[in-house]
């Protein structure tokens, strides 16, 4: 299949490398420079996104933020007026739920396909090909997509139709980030009662309150290891979606709120581009006093 994949960033670049070693062709776009290692191992360097829509049958985007997927699609040289009818768009980014359905209606007009499908599981997961991803699209779309998904990743969902992708995303960072909240407040509060917080962290790991929250990012709050697996500002931008969204529906997130009121009290620190984890510097403090 002629594959294309624009947006080679920390994300972007593996997952693109796992089409290449799958046998796929695919033409490669990058705002700064396409790797020379995905050139050498085969795929296809563009001079422009509309050089990339022109070959591809499938085009991915993986992208920052919903302005920048707008920009590609339909901006100055977007994709929308090279793309022939019948081709298929996977947006892997992490955007507004509402922007994604808005765009799908315009790329219909023109029967072109259209799939959400934001990610989880980090670098590591990319480079792995061990990514959770969340798919939003119709029956007939998710078929014809679900094969490339599975070079990517290996916990593949089709969450329901288009949108839905992006929904189960902004739920997913809704839950990461009140579960950073929750190993940083239980850690600092037993270390401001003057007990060791790593044997506190490893009693926990053995009970109910254990969690991928508690075992990575509790040990990176002891360890001080705030080195940006997820960067806090990446998080805030999800939690803003996920705001956004609510305050569209008509549902309220308090502790959603809280938790973004924290990283941006981080971020005022000048903590933004520290891992997420780094949240716990926000509580630490409001306490006057560091977990380790």
């Amino acid at each position: 299949m002629k594959i294309g994949f624009i947006g080679l960033g920390i994300m972007g670049s593996p997952m693109a490398g796992q089409l290449i070693k799958g046998g796929h062709d695919v033409y490669l776009h990058s705002r700064t420079r396409v790797p020379k290692e995905l050139v050498s191992a085969g795929g296809t360097a563009c001079k422009n996104q509309s050089e990339v829509a022109s070959q591809s049958d499938v085009i991915i985007l993986m992208l920052p933020d919903t302005p920048d997927v707008e920009k590609v699609l339909f901006g100055p040289n977007g994709i929308y007026d090279t793309l022939s009818k019948g081709a298929t768009v996977i947006d892997m980014s992490s955007i507004s739920p509402i922007a994604t359905r808005e765009f799908a209606i315009k790329l219909a007009l023109k029967e072109i396909g259209y799939v959400d499908a934001p990610v989880s599981g980090g670098e590591v997961g990319a480079k792995n090909a061990t990514l959770t991803i969340m798919v939003g699209a119709n029956e007939s779309e998710f078929a014809k997509v679900e094969p490339i998904f599975k070079l990517m990743g290996q916990n593949i969902t089709h969450v329901g139709d288009i949108g839905a992708g992006q929904v189960c995303k902004v739920a997913n960072q809704v839950i990461v980030a009140l579960n950073i909240e929750a190993v940083g407040e239980a850690l600092l509060l037993a270390s401001k009662a003057g007990v060791d917080p790593s044997k506190v962290r490893q009693a926990l790991m053995g009970g109910f309150a254990s969690s991928k929250i508690l075992e990575i990012h509790g040990d990176r709050m002891i360890k001080r290891t705030f080195d940006p697996g997820f960067r806090i500002e990446l998080h805030q931008k999800d939690l803003n979606l996920a705001l956004s969204t609510a305050r569209s529906l008509g549902v309220s997130l308090p502790n959603t709120s809280t938790a973004q009121e924290l990283f941006n009290a981080c971020s005022a620190a000048g903590d933004g581009a520290r891992d997420h984890s780094a949240m716990v510097c926000a509580l630490e403090r409001l306490a006057q006093h560091k977990v380790a």
